[in-house]
């Protein structure tokens, strides 16, 4: 079957061009159809990045880095944006190569389609009026016929009827009429036949020539517009697999992320982190109260009355609340001892090798560091009074396994500097060697004082890794002794039961200075002391016995051991916990209380204060007073 609307559809003029205009409406529905995806495309794309923006953590935190499943979140993360990428290519690749391609195809199309139809209503105006003259010839010779013809029968009829001059006259004019007639009649045949004759060629040549032609043209431009559709879906097709293994990686990337998070590897890193090193805390150690009964029967007589009523009242002097001459007389009057750094137990007072132990910056420095100082150092200023100062450079105020790790962390940045140092020292001094070698490269003077500065930059890196490593086996001899002492305490433990009985009393009575440590390796102070200050308590008035002690504000645990030997103080163990009666007023000593009934000051910075919420308030309006 023929394909060609030339002659298969010669007569179907105006159905063509309801479709060529339906075609056109077509081409600019389908593209605004991939103008509204790549909308959609690019939508998606922004939304999806600001998905990921918005979950990404704002700042690294130390901790993002060590779990496996932040790492995985955070993998995810990432590849969502590369996702978001591809997107917006997608989006690009649509709005570039066919919705703007199509838009100005359409414009060629509709401007070549309105002449291929211009001269088809030419063609087709042509032949009508070449119609309509044949027509009209027609006509005419038609009616030049039937006059000539009446003519002529009106002359015929005047011969017959011919007798008189009269009548002869009138039969010469009707036969002249008659002969005019037929005269006019054939020369509206001549131009009868002419104007057939041209019809003919001009249908002829309309039908055969004209109309195939512009037909044809019409054809070609139909077929060009439905290749342009089609090339127009291959190419967003194309546009879309060309994405297709970017976003295959990106969801491998994903599933490689999951697959990598490792719930036993997080769990240990949890004990990593949060590993303080502290040994366990030994068993309570039972307390005699019966050592007043082996006193003679005169002295109980007197003493036991008063010690039954000061138990049932819970009160202890010289630490209930009577005055503030009572306090400042009971407050030690010596600045507290600085906390110690080294790991031996019951140690006291700092070895002259340890550094200072850094205090608090003043508040007045920090201030006026934050408005003299630059817009970074203004961040650190602001982040030092919120954290109320930086700890000790030796990391003593962290537990010992913490310690440890970060001191471990600061040897291995500065190793890194101290090569980065030595490697940027190497390169000088090759330079060096070549201006020496050749002056005219460059002066080889003008590189010792960069020389000099690298030097001594490298010897303070030194001397500050050797403090570290100093500090670093200083924790690890403390962590190896708390490690042997927890093995040989337990062993102890589980071979022995201790009971409050007579053997026990007896351990407790014949056990050796030496020998009070608690499980965890700390020193225990021998109670003796406070016997005896509980009995030289005792001898003073009844009347401090009406008043209520102190209520707790708080508890704190002891970091360090500490023996009080003045008097007004009270000795603790490493990591015991006890109650704090008043917050230190600015000394240096905070006053704190065991088990209701020993109350004495230690030095503040040997513990580490947890003040109640309710505490809190009563403290700072007791201050603003």
């Amino acid at each position: 079957m023929s394909c060609n609307w030339g002659t298969e559809l010669w007569d179907q003029f105006d159905n063509l061009e309801k479709h060529t205009s339906w075609g056109i409406d077509f081409l600019e529905r389908y593209t605004k159809f991939v103008k509204e995806r790549a909308d959609i495309e690019l939508s998606y794309a922004k939304q999806i990045r600001s998905l990921s923006k918005k979950y990404h953590p704002k700042r690294s935190r130390e901790d993002e880095g060590r779990y496996t499943w932040c790492l995985a979140f955070a993998a995810t993360l990432r590849q969502l944006n590369e996702l978001s990428i591809q997107r917006e290519e997608l989006a690009e690749n649509l709005s570039t190569q066919i919705v703007c391609e199509l838009s100005r195809y359409t414009q060629e199309l509709k401007t070549e389609r309105k002449t291929h139809f211009q001269d088809g209503r030419r063609a087709q105006q042509h032949i009508e009026s070449s119609w309509k003259q044949l027509e009209s010839s027609k006509r005419r010779f038609e009616r030049d016929c039937k006059e000539a013809e009446r003519a002529q029968q009106i002359s015929d009829r005047i011969d017959l009827d011919n007798k008189t001059d009269g009548e002869k006259r009138c039969t010469l004019k009707a036969r002249q009429t008659a002969q005019q007639k037929k005269e006019a009649a054939e020369e509206a045949r001549k131009d009868y036949v002419t104007s057939l004759n041209q019809f003919n060629q001009d249908q002829h040549q309309h039908y055969h020539t004209l109309v195939p032609v512009i037909y044809q043209r019409i054809q070609d431009m139909e077929e060009r517009r439905i290749e342009r559709v089609c090339e127009a879906m291959r190419l967003s097709a194309e546009a879309e697999r060309k994405v297709l293994p970017v976003v295959s990686r990106c969801l491998d990337a994903m599933m490689n992320a999951a697959e990598s998070i490792q719930p036993r590897m997080d769990t240990r890193q949890v004990v990593e982190v949060y590993k303080s090193g502290f040994d366990p805390p030994g068993d309570v150690e039972f307390e005699d109260y019966s050592a007043s009964m082996r006193r003679s029967i005169s002295e109980s007589s007197y003493l036991d009355n008063r010690t039954e009523g000061r138990r049932h009242s819970r009160k202890l002097w010289p630490f209930i609340r009577k005055n503030k001459l009572l306090t400042l007389l009971s407050s030690p009057r010596q600045p507290p001892p600085p906390p110690p750094t080294s790991p031996l137990p019951g140690a006291v007072t700092d070895s002259p090798q340890s550094p200072p132990p850094t205090s608090r910056e003043p508040i007045t420095q920090r201030l006026n560091d934050l408005m003299t100082s630059g817009s970074r150092t203004r961040k650190q200023c602001l982040r030092s009074l919120k954290r109320g100062g930086s700890g000790p450079a030796d990391c003593s105020h962290l537990p010992p396994e913490q310690r440890r790790k970060k001191l471990q962390t600061r040897i291995n940045s500065i190793n890194q500097e101290i090569q980065r140092e030595r490697e940027q020292r190497d390169a000088l001094l090759k330079m060096r060697e070549v201006y020496e070698r050749s002056p005219q490269m460059g002066d080889a003077g003008s590189l010792e004082p960069r020389l000099e500065e690298v030097k001594q930059s490298l010897q303070k890196l030194e001397d500050e890794l050797r403090k570290n490593q100093a500090w670093l086996a200083e924790a690890d001899s403390r962590l190896s002794d708390h490690s042997s002492r927890r093995q040989s305490g337990g062993c102890g433990v589980n071979s022995q039961a201790t009971t409050p009985g007579s053997s026990s009393l007896k351990q407790l009575d014949n056990r050796s200075p030496a020998s009070r440590e608690s499980p965890d390796g700390s020193y225990t102070e021998d109670n003796s002391a406070e016997l005896h200050f509980k009995s030289r308590s005792s001898e003073f008035d009844d009347d401090f016995d009406d008043e209520e002690p102190l209520p707790s504000i708080g508890t704190c645990k002891s970091l360090y051991p500490f023996q009080g030997q003045n008097e007004g103080t009270l000795s603790m163990v490493e990591g015991e916990l006890l109650s704090v009666v008043e917050e230190d007023k600015g000394d240096g000593w905070t006053r704190v209380r065991r088990n209701l009934e020993e109350e004495g000051y230690v030095p503040t910075s040997y513990i580490k204060v947890f003040l109640d919420s309710s505490a809190k308030g009563f403290v700072q309006s007791s201050r603003l007073v």
